[in-house]
């Protein structure tokens, strides 16, 4: 199931990821930040429940999810969110609700990286990472 996704990842590419943080409504000095961070993402599994960190040099954070249970998710750029992730045909989709807005953030494996996708309206960015050697 996840278990593809499991390991350190560290991202390599990143493509209208500024427009996406400012439709997000980040504001310029963070999003500047954030453009300038080369994030990891690590993710690993206990039992049922997922944990997936970020870390960069900006800021650290973590979250742990159990697969189609809706949880409160503290945004890394300080939004509160209902947050569900679901699992389906190879893809984790990642819906985030706040302030009568919706974000989609889908992970998926493609040629070996994983290739986040962001959308939020008819703003798309897309992420890529490379996996580390353990």
């Amino acid at each position: 199931m996840v278990d593809q996704f499991i390991g350190t990842w560290k991202l390599c590419d990143s493509q209208g990821f500024d427009e996406y943080m400012q439709s997000l409504g980040v504001g310029f000095a963070t999003r500047k930040a954030g453009a300038m961070a080369k994030p990891n993402v690590i993710i690993s599994k206990n039992g049922d429940e997922i944990c997936l960190k970020t870390e960069s040099t900006i800021k650290n954070t973590e979250m742990k999810f159990k697969l189609g249970e809706e949880f409160d998710e503290n945004t890394v750029d300080n939004r509160k969110t209902k947050t569900l992730i679901t699992y389906d045909n190879g893809v984790l989709t990642q819906v985030q609700k706040w302030d009568g807005k919706e974000t989609t953030i889908q992970r998926e494996l493609k040629n070996g990286q994983l290739v986040v996708t962001c959308s939020l309206g008819d703003v798309k960015c897309v992420r890529t990472y490379d996996k580390l050697k353990a």
